[in-house]
């Protein structure tokens, strides 16, 4: 596809399709490695810094092809926690974002698959931004580089696509990009560090299950009741818990890795005894861990109707619900809440467009 200036994008090709460009163009098919190198190893927007490409392939490069489909606009550090999020521009004026969140043993790049997200999660901050589109692999594979090129490439040890929309309604571009991530030629990322999270599109499961990628997969769950988690998660009156919970088992058996359920907590909604034992029966079935998220405001956004009443479980409950979970040998995780001081936490996500 081409671009403002008439230019096609390069950024977002696989391995295969960048070797299969040069030799339409008359060159050997190595050279595809090595833009492929220059790309997505050396962070490079500029077709001079090839220098292993002649001087006449490098401007034929130039004249047809483009390296740019975002624009870093701003960047926002929290002094609190570290979190850096970067807000980016992309060809037709949309903005998305993206977040590095830092921990002691690892960075994590959080990255966006749509401008907006058309599911419209009562607690999340970007369905109430409504939906514009899918992003393209260029725009997906940049948020990447882009991050890396400012935080440095070996300081982001793991991607989690968790940000803004849903992945697998976008889903072929969303599998290029993985393919992307885990080539063997690319350099510091591997699909044991990388982790597609969803909302649960049941076959779009399975269909990543037999793509061959396995990397790690993340179900929000918010609940085992289709009753709550539908009016947690409108998504569910399509593809109730039941159809999600075994195209996830399909999953983790086929693709030999658990599960992550992430499970926001909201006072007096999913917080009960009920739901605990509701939760260990699920844990007995599958290889998972739950991931406990207390619940980040999203006042920013003026969420009404239900958004509007969900208020986070207090802290000593928390506290008691996970002392609980592990009691009955399940494993839980409790997610530190970072950034929400420049609205850069789960489920805060949200950039005005145009």
């Amino acid at each position: 596809m081409k671009n403002g200036n008439g230019k096609y994008q390069l950024k977002g090709l696989t391995l295969n399709e960048l070797q299969q460009l040069f030799k339409g163009l008359g060159e050997p098919k190595y050279r595809g490695e090595q833009v492929f190198n220059w790309m997505y190893n050396h962070l490079s927007n500029d077709f001079g810094e090839m220098l292993n490409l002649s001087k006449s392939l490098r401007e034929k490069l130039s004249e047809k092809f483009s390296l740019e489909s975002l624009k870093l606009v701003t960047v926002q550090n929290s002094p609190e926690t570290g979190t850096k999020k970067y807000l980016f521009r992309t060809e037709d004026g949309n903005k998305i974002e993206s977040v590095v969140i830092p921990d002691k043993n690892r960075n994590t790049l959080c990255i966006s698959t749509q401008v907006g997200c058309p599911l419209d999660c009562k607690f999340c901050a970007t369905g109430l931004m409504g939906y514009t589109r899918n992003l393209t692999a260029a725009e997906i594979v940049d948020q990447y580089l882009l991050a890396a090129k400012d935080y440095g490439k070996k300081n982001i040890t793991n991607i989690v696509y968790m940000g803004m929309g849903e992945p697998l309604l976008n889903f072929e571009t969303t599998v290029k990009t993985l393919s992307i991530f885990t080539s063997e030629l690319n350099k510091g990322l591997s699909r044991n560090r990388i982790t597609v999270s969803t909302a649960g599109i049941p076959h779009k499961i399975k269909e990543l299950a037999d793509s061959g990628l396995r990397v790690k997969l993340a179900l929000s769950l918010h609940s085992c009741f289709n009753d709550i988690r539908g009016k947690l998660m409108p998504i569910n009156k399509k593809y109730p818990v039941e159809q999600n919970i075994e195209a996830i088992k399909y999953y983790s058996k086929k693709t030999k890795t658990p599960i992550v359920f992430e499970y926001t907590m909201f006072k007096d909604v999913n917080d009960r005894d009920e739901d605990i034992k509701a939760l260990t029966k699920l844990c007995r079935q599958l290889s998972c861990k739950i991931n406990v998220i207390p619940f980040n405001s999203i006042a920013h956004m003026n969420p009404g109707g239900f958004g509007a009443t969900l208020e986070p479980t207090p802290k000593d409950r928390i506290d008691d619900f996970v002392q609980t979970l592990r009691e009955n040998n399940v494993t839980v995780m409790i997610r530190k809440t970072q950034g929400d001081d420049i609205a850069a936490a789960c489920g805060q996500l949200a950039a005005k467009n145009k």
